[in-house]
């Protein structure tokens, strides 16, 4: 069972329903069940394909790096498809280190705001070249996925991880979209945008990526290790002039941007002719499955958009619209995936962007003439807070909140989403560490009246 308080939230049908089409998105993104159809080894012909491409290890070893929030399963998962005795040696990062690997390993580290244990993970993958002396023969099977970026910190030489940790920080609460924030990750970092896949050049680096990022954009997925850049110097300067941040920024991160603006410092790279990308699972992929377990429960679903983006209380007050509209009238299943961004006031409080959405939709749906359910969750499991995933909320929760005269609005002004859905009760949403990350899922279930 993937959500632990599942007899909690169990207050009604509806919500039994909704759960089950939440467990299965999960189920079906997991890394044993992508990576067992996505990857195939020939031990005896030392052959590895990769969604139908062959790459040969007849005269060469195997080498496994990578990090992000699913990367630890995926790693054990590797090792069930790759015999340890195949694989020569491998460093992986990770928000966790309880997985169960002999060759590969694993190394936890810090996740939202990097920290020193990441970088000594990244020089442990670093010295995998000189220790082995790993040349054109080798391969170097990279395992990403979603949360990388901060998993995988190896600030360039001018900044320090102090300097990392502020302005990331600053990033994640600036309403700044993921493609920029990466833009400023990869120009900070000696591995984003391309430079870990050159790193290790001439040997051949296959990527294996499960998609976090609306659009499936590689070269944004964990800042792209392995992917040439088609971001500048200048793009990332220009993130933090677009959300006023150039005053508060560290002085060494501007000054080094200005550098790179000058031509003084090294681009990311624009190609990569050793690198090779796969996505093996996407947000798209938990969509499809939600969609048909939702048929299986006897509900007309509806795909909307696997692209959701925009400031989370804003999107969750115009889906709420088109529900209380006729646009969606054929449907009672309406699934959405995707990742939305708040805009935090300076005295946030507990929660994250699912959270917030849910308690956001609670009040935006207030008037639909029926019954109703809608969740929003992490596929992670974590919604910025490590032991919540996101949150549920029905017809009856907005009566709740009324009976134990709790005021919705101002909770919802301070972004304080996680303490007014405790308050509430049977809201909140728990998994802990799933092993996998394509992004968030949201479901609305409908009975008009």
């Amino acid at each position: 069972m993937i959500i632990k308080n599942r007899d909690e939230l169990s207050t009604s049908r509806l919500r039994k329903q909704a759960l089950d089409i939440l467990e299965s998105a999960i189920n079906r993104v997991l890394p044993p069940n992508i990576m067992k159809s996505a990857l195939r080894y020939d031990a005896t012909g030392r052959m590895l394909t990769v969604n139908g491409d062959t790459y040969s290890l007849s005269r060469g070893r195997l080498f496994v790096i990578g990090g992000g929030k699913a990367s630890g399963l995926m790693a054990e998962t590797l090792e069930s498809i790759i015999h340890p005795e195949n694989i020569s040696a491998g460093v992986i990062n990770s928000k966790s280190h309880d997985y169960k690997t002999s060759k590969i390993k694993i190394v936890p580290a810090g996740h939202p705001i990097p920290d020193q244990r990441g970088i000594s993970g990244v020089k442990e993958m670093l010295a995998l070249r000189e220790r082995y002396s790993i040349n054109e023969n080798d391969l170097i099977l990279c395992l990403i996925s979603g949360g990388g970026s901060a998993l995988m910190p190896y600030p360039v030489e001018e900044i320090d991880l102090a300097d990392k940790q502020k302005i990331t920080e600053l990033l994640l609460s600036s309403g700044a979209e993921i493609d920029e924030i990466n833009a400023l990750r990869k120009h900070l970092s000696e591995i984003k945008g391309g430079r870990l896949g050159r790193f290790y050049s001439p040997a051949t680096v296959v990527s294996l990526l499960l998609s976090d990022v609306i659009g499936n954009n590689m070269s944004v997925i964990a800042s792209g290790p392995t992917f040439p850049d088609p971001s500048t110097f200048s793009d990332a300067l220009s993130v933090l002039g677009k959300y006023s941040l150039l005053e508060a920024a560290p002085e060494r991160v501007t000054d080094y941007l200005r550098k790179g603006c000058q031509g003084n410092a090294e681009e990311t790279p624009k190609t990569l002719d050793n690198c090779h990308n796969y996505i093996i699972g996407d947000n798209k992929l938990a969509l499809e499955t939600m969609a048909k377990k939702a048929e299986e429960a006897g509900f007309t679903p509806f795909i909307v958009t696997a692209e959701q983006k925009g400031e989370t209380t804003a999107v969750a007050i115009s889906r709420a619209n088109e529900l209380l509209s006729t646009k969606y009238a054929a449907y009672d299943a309406i699934l959405i995936g995707g990742e939305t961004t708040p805009k935090l006031p300076a005295n946030a409080g507990k929660g994250g962007r699912n959270q917030h959405y849910a308690a956001v939709s609670m009040l935006a749906m207030k008037q639909y003439p029926g019954k109703w359910v809608m969740a929003s969750m992490g596929t992670d499991g974590s919604d910025f807070l490590p032991d919540v995933a996101g949150a549920m909320v029905d017809n009856h929760s907005l009566d709740s909140a009324k009976a134990r005269g709790i005021d919705i609005k101002a909770y919802l002004d301070r972004y304080d989403s996680n303490t007014l859905l405790a308050r509430i009760g049977s809201s909140l949403i728990v998994t802990g560490d799933t092993g996998t990350n394509v992004g968030d899922v949201i479901i609305y279930l409908l009975k008009p009246s």
